[in-house]
């Protein structure tokens, strides 16, 4: 059987084995030495276009990727904090003032020259201890003058009190003769009562004029007095402390004439504390006798216990740092730490109280951040694996940075910090470390 053979082959066929490795033919491919033909250079060309036609379509798809990879939703950063159980406390938080309970101040009982006062503040006194010693006042020289002047008054009161008896012995005499003629019914009622009227009238003037020589014979008195041992008879008055405890104020130290009633000094005893505290009204109300009070931040590492005592039923009015009217009350609380505990603690001293209107050991709790307002109650948002979820929450007391969770979060389940509105339902969130 006879084997048919293209044009090309045959003219290969015919040619020698060397010649056919070169061996070209016009719009034939090229034949190799193994009788394999190779593709055109136009065939070449095109294949190379092909694949060049795929870049811009390749580039493009490359640039579409990167565009949705970037634009794909990433997860946000939030911060966490897990739902626990624990103690929680609730309380007033406010500043207040220490102040000793029962506080003295000690007086000029009469006017005189003072002593210095060898005590300091902080001088530790017992009851009946002198505090202070006030020498009576010497009398003021006379000069020449002022001596004449009482040497006057003094006659004058003198002649004064002679008219005053004279005119004292003629209205009773007219009073006698009075009553004698009214004995006799010659004198009328009217008359009797006016004789009676001047005669007393007569002795009242004869006292005052009395009164008068004795004060301008006291003044010369005085006078002649200056520089006799009688002078230096005067015996000083002594000032003892009413209590036990420690000098808290001088008002007076050095020596200088004082008057009555003038304050000497400030006594008190500073392991008798009390503290005072402002507190908003309706916060006052809420606190009552016998609630637990925690000082903070006093000028010691450990807090101190106190008690409160009184809630003052009257507020007053007072005006913040923002310039905002505030109804405000004391409320007084009673230090029940040891003294020994407290020796640095002082009167008028600044003390940050948390007054605990409630707390209990075991509670659901969660950090204030994670709550915010939905409507009229509270949401958080939960996070369930990787996603947000929204929760409507029911909420009791509040410690300021821990509230209370009564419904809508289970033990355990992370809840997001400070949420804004950044986090929306179902967004992707991964935990951040701050």
């Amino acid at each position: 059987m006879s084997t048919l053979h293209t044009p090309s082959e045959r003219i290969a066929s015919t040619l020698s084995p060397p010649d056919l490795e070169t061996t070209k033919v016009p719009g034939v491919s090229e034949v190799t030495s193994s009788g394999t033909a190779k593709p055109r250079p136009a065939q070449r060309n095109d294949q190379r276009h092909r694949k060049r036609a795929w870049l811009p379509w390749l580039g493009a798809a490359l640039v579409v990727g990167l565009i949705v990879a970037g634009l794909w939703p990433k997860p946000l950063p939030v911060e966490m904090a897990a739902a626990t159980m624990g103690t929680l406390r609730a309380s007033v938080n406010e500043e207040g003032k220490t102040r000793i309970k029962n506080r003295y101040v000690l007086s000029a009982p009469v006017s005189g020259q003072l002593r210095r006062i060898p005590l300091k503040a902080g001088a530790e006194i017992r009851a009946g201890d002198t505090v202070a010693v006030i020498d009576p006042l010497a009398p003021v020289m006379l000069d020449a003058r002022t001596r004449a002047s009482a040497e006057a008054r003094r006659d004058t009161a003198a002649a004064n009190l002679d008219r005053a008896n004279v005119q004292h012995r003629f209205a009773l005499s007219e009073l006698r003769r009075a009553e004698k003629l009214a004995a006799d019914n010659t004198l009328s009622t009217q008359e009797l009562e006016t004789a009676q009227s001047r005669e007393m009238t007569a002795a009242k003037e004869k006292v005052a004029a009395e009164s008068a020589l004795r004060q301008a014979e006291a003044e010369l008195a005085e006078f002649a007095s200056l520089g006799t041992p009688s002078s230096a008879a005067r015996i000083p008055v002594v000032v003892r402390a009413p209590v036990s405890g420690r000098v808290l104020r001088l008002f007076e130290e050095s020596s200088r004439a004082v008057t009555t009633g003038m304050p000497l000094m400030e006594i008190g005893d500073p392991g008798d504390l009390e503290v005072v505290i402002e507190t908003l009204s309706r916060d006052g109300a809420s606190i009552s006798p016998g609630t637990r009070v925690v000082l903070e931040h006093w000028g010691g590492e450990p807090p101190l216990e106190a008690r409160v005592r009184l809630v003052e039923p009257a507020a007053f009015t007072k005006v913040s740092a923002l310039g905002v009217e505030e109804q405000r009350v004391n409320v007084v609380a009673d230090i029940v730490t040891p003294v020994e505990q407290r020796r640095s603690l002082g009167d008028n001293f600044r003390v940050e109280a948390r007054i605990v209107v409630w707390e209990t050991d075991r509670t659901l709790k969660v950090p204030s951040g994670a709550l915010f307002r939905r409507g009229s109650g509270w949401a958080a948002f939960v996070v369930i694996g990787d996603r947000a979820q929204l929760r409507t929450v029911q909420v009791g007391r509040t410690s300021g940075t821990e509230t209370q969770v009564l419904e809508g979060v289970k033990e355990g389940d992370e809840v997001i910090l400070y949420p804004g509105d950044r986090i929306q339902p179902g967004e992707r969130v991964k935990r951040i470390k701050v």
